[in-house]
């Protein structure tokens, strides 16, 4: 076991239940168990495995599977327990849940001494439309395939797809789509709906004008400030933000990239713990981009921010069960971002906003990146506190 400063463990065993498995969710449970063995973890998530979500615009190039760790694996190696459900959350069973100490799973109490939320983000679910794909067809089924079954109904010989969305998500999935029509030879045109006037908006303005050059280079058409409003048959329902005039363009496979609905995110102190209406619930800590943490650290909704209030948290679960409860507060702030333009492209920025990386240097960062995460589900945590 790795030694935790500030960290004198009690003589009984400490309960912890978290819910949600994305990136919050393991890390808690990895730290949890890289810093103590008398802890017993439950694990609540409705689906099978943990996904790696923020590689999906890969399954271009690998199968679907390569981003899929099964609970029943994770359960093996590291002596958890994964209960398939799901739970109702709103601020009145977050009281409950502190006073009570247990909460119920079917005919199941679970009793806990700590509770995790890190249940994310929610993703809006639009109108179902026979050629609308969103985020959640591709946690369902590889880009590839997915892909290539569309654009076989489609009776054009030059068929149009348009992605809409000019977050990191939506320029992921745009450049590894180009990359895989170039090698399957299959000749489309690609087009990019941006409701700003820019892409990229959370990042610096340098990112920007790297893309813009690349989908110049690549001939993608882009319509800034441009509102997406539907799809009919195989026509997309755009309107103009400046002049509010509507159009209609063809579109044979629209991609929606809509981000992440805001509705339930809840407030925690500067340590991790959720207050409600300004009173702190001491037993109950959240992480992930469920969470607003009052503090000096980043609340960036990224898999990077949710690792970061993942391990605070399970270090703090820690501390607060021990002798001293003396508590870590939130201080991280990322060192750098990249976002994927294929697979032999990318943009970024290193340690300052205005070191931007491009190319195979961005690359070479983003694999670090994602290599420490590989290694943190194995058990071998390589980050730096």
């Amino acid at each position: 076991m790795a030694l935790l400063p500030f960290y004198i463990p009690g003589k009984r065993r400490t309960n912890v239940i978290i819910v949600g498995g994305g990136y919050a969710g393991m890390t808690v449970l990895t730290t949890l168990k890289q810093y103590a063995s008398n802890v017993d973890i439950t694990l609540i998530d409705p689906n099978t495995h943990h996904l790696k979500i923020t590689h999906l615009h890969e399954t271009f190039r690998y199968p679907l599977s390569d981003l899929r760790v099964p609970f029943s694996e994770l359960e093996k190696r590291f002596g958890c327990r994964h209960i398939q459900a799901s739970l109702t959350i709103n601020d009145a069973m977050l009281r409950q849940w502190q006073s009570d100490k247990y909460l119920a799973i079917g005919n199941e109490i679970l009793h806990f001494d700590y509770l995790v939320i890190a249940t994310g983000g929610e993703m809006p679910e639009p109108e179902p439309a026979a050629n609308v794909l969103t985020l959640q067809d591709f946690m369902r089924t590889a880009g590839s395939p997915l892909l290539l079954s569309h654009l076989e109904t489609v009776a054009v010989e030059e068929p149009v797809i348009s992605v809409v969305g000019a977050g990191a998500t939506g320029i992921q999935f745009l450049f590894e789509i180009r990359q895989f029509l170039c090698r399957q030879k299959i000749s489309a045109r690609l087009r990019l709906i941006n409701a700003g006037d820019h892409v990229l908006t959370q990042f610096p303005r340098g990112f920007d004008s790297y893309v813009q050059s690349r989908m110049q280079e690549f001939k993608i058409d882009c319509m800034p400030n441009t509102q997406y409003h539907g799809q009919t048959d195989q026509k997309i329902l755009l309107e103009d933000k400046q002049s509010g005039k509507a159009d209609t363009l063809p579109s044979h496979l629209t991609l929606l990239f809509l981000g992440k609905k805001q509705e339930h995110i809840w407030p925690a102190n500067t340590f991790g713990q959720i207050t409600i209406d300004q009173k702190i619930l001491p037993h109950i800590f959240i992480a992930g981009d469920c969470s607003i943490y009052n503090a000096l650290g980043s609340n960036v909704q990224s898999a990077q921010s949710a690792v970061r209030k993942g391990k605070l948290i399970a270090r703090n679960i820690l501390r607060h069960s021990g002798l001293l409860k003396i508590l870590e507060p939130y201080l991280h702030h990322d060192i750098g971002y990249v976002v994927n333009l294929g697979p032999t492209d990318a943009v970024g920025w290193l340690v300052t906003q205005g070191n931007i990386v491009t190319g195979l240097p961005a690359l070479a960062i983003k694999e670090i990146v994602e290599a420490q995460y590989d290694l943190l589900l194995m058990g071998i945590d390589t980050y730096v506190i």
